[in-house]
């Protein structure tokens, strides 16, 4: 995905150009492009809308020309003012310089032929990391006005939070945890209507990749829904990630039973469940964390036992929230199997890359054993005729040319190692998508058979309501109509002495 966002750009006249372009050199020459530059954006007095990008994205830094110039053939600088080096891509007489760019952008920036013949020099950065965030100034040194944009990055990542339940003496425990946030987010815990809890202050850590992981923990007591939403956001980057559970009512009673502690025990299983659908596949470098989902046969047996200890409203009520859960993990499954689908896209087409890098090492290298062969002639003739001064030359030409076949056939060794070891994450991830398409058929078996049960136990429930009723509605008439109970006493009566009369 790639984000553009439109960017004001203004000229600076030629005297602030010198200034800019000092002629010193070394540190003090660094020094004073520094100094310049930033009370240059001081006295400028410019407060532009800096732009947002997550991590991994791609983005686009917005620069136009003042005139829709052809600036494929100009220099363009693309610099940061607190890196050294400074240069994030320069381009002079249509070439990319590389040795000049800062090593941390290496392959990651590139500008398009096609916008800079109309005047565009905006800048492409692939894979934003954390440490692409700060301030970006686009330049191009023209005869006339030259053109000057300055741009503020600012980068984020995100997650979604993970809950976890657990009994305590005054309640039920709920610990909020989420992984891998930048800026610091803050968390806040609210009730079913949306109300703010109160909540013990929030534990944060800043790994090594400078990404934060905060937790928080409240205890809660018995509410009319019983449900709890955990909800991490960062205003700086407008972004917000939420996760819902629904606390069992068994949860919030005292354990006196055998029933009750095994109503726990479910509750506490599918919460555990619930809780790992939420885990995703985290760089490739990272292993790969597996979801462990129950048969349908093991989850339902417990609910078959309880269905004998528990009235017909219950078990509609047990059996409605535990569809929610169900769907509420299938939706949670759907999403990771979509992120899995993508990673196995990005590596398939790393894949294809490095082939396509396979195949022109390939050839340089063929191009190599020919020119090696031709030089070694051409100094055969050569070493009759010449001095040895040009011999020794000769020598050098050749030691540089085995030293570059070398050079490509380690390159060569390294593009087949990353083949290998792309083709094995592409066949680890299509494992886990089967793995996953599989657990999602069986949840939604599951849900079938949970609502099958649920529709089978509220046909029972009404077939006892109204033979409740029917029974009712006779006790009544009999009580209400004496006569006819004395002509059913006569009838029964009758019935009895016939036999004795024949």
């Amino acid at each position: 995905m790639v984000t553009q966002v439109k960017q004001n750009c203004r000229m600076i006249p030629m005297k602030e150009r010198l200034l800019l372009r000092p002629q010193l050199s070394g540190v003090p020459a660094l020094i004073l492009h520094h100094t310049v530059f930033i009370l240059f954006l001081t006295c400028a007095g410019e407060s532009s809308q800096p732009i947002v990008a997550m991590m991994g994205d791609d983005i686009v830094l917005p620069c136009q020309m003042e005139h829709a110039v052809d600036a494929s053939g100009l220099t363009v600088e693309w610099s940061r003012p607190d890196l050294e080096p400074r240069f994030v891509h320069l381009r002079r007489d249509s070439v990319e310089l590389v040795l000049e760019k800062n090593p941390l952008y290496k392959g990651r920036t590139s500008l398009s032929t096609n916008r800079l013949k109309r005047g565009d020099i905006s800048l492409k950065l692939s894979t934003v990391k954390v440490s692409d965030e700060g301030t970006y100034r686009g330049f191009v040194p023209t005869s006339g006005t030259p053109t000057d944009c300055v741009i503020q990055l600012t980068v984020g990542s995100v997650s979604f939070p993970d809950i976890k339940i657990s009994k305590v003496s005054n309640g039920v425990l709920l610990v909020c945890k989420s992984e891998g946030w930048y800026p610091e987010p803050e968390v806040f815990w609210l009730d079913g209507e949306g109300n703010l809890l109160s909540a013990g202050p929030t534990e944060t850590v800043r790994g090594p990749d400078d990404l934060y992981t905060v937790s928080s923990r409240v205890t809660v007591e018995k509410r009319h829904s019983n449900s709890f939403t955990c909800r991490v956001q960062q205003n700086h980057i407008n972004q917000t990630r939420e996760a819902l559970i629904h606390v069992p009512d068994e949860l919030f009673l005292v354990e006196s039973s055998f029933a009750v502690r095994v109503s726990i025990c479910v509750a506490v299983c599918v919460t555990s469940i619930s809780a790992a659908l939420f885990i995703v596949w985290r760089g490739r470098q990272n292993t790969t964390k597996t979801i462990e989902t129950k048969t349908s046969s093991d989850e339902l047996q417990p609910l078959m036992d309880r269905e004998k200890l528990m009235t017909g409203s219950d078990k509609i009520h047990y059996l409605e929230n535990t569809k929610a859960k169900l769907d509420e993990d299938l939706q949670k499954t759907e999403g990771e199997l979509e992120h899995v689908t993508q990673v196995i896209k990005t590596l398939t087409n790393q894949k294809e890359n490095l082939d396509k890098q396979k195949e022109k090492l390939i050839a340089l290298q063929q191009e190599e054993k020919i020119l090696i062969e031709e030089k070694e002639e051409r100094m055969k003739r050569i070493r009759r005729l010449q001095e040895d001064k040009k011999n020794q030359k000769h020598d050098k030409t050749k030691k540089y040319l085995e030293n570059t076949k070398e050079e490509h056939v380690k390159l060569l060794v390294n593009t087949n190692n990353l083949l290998k070891t792309t083709g094995d994450l592409i066949t680890e991830m299509v494992e886990r998508k089967g793995k996953l398409e599989r657990d999602m058929e069986q949840i939604r078996r599951k849900l079938k058979e949970t609502e099958r049960l649920r529709e089978e136990t509220e046909r029972l429930r009404e077939e006892t309501e109204r033979k409740l009723q029917s029974e009712q509605e006779e006790t009544e008439y009999e009580i209400n109509d004496p006569s006819s109970c004395g002509d059913t006493s006569s009838k029964m009566l009758t019935d009895q002495l016939q036999p004795t009369k024949q």
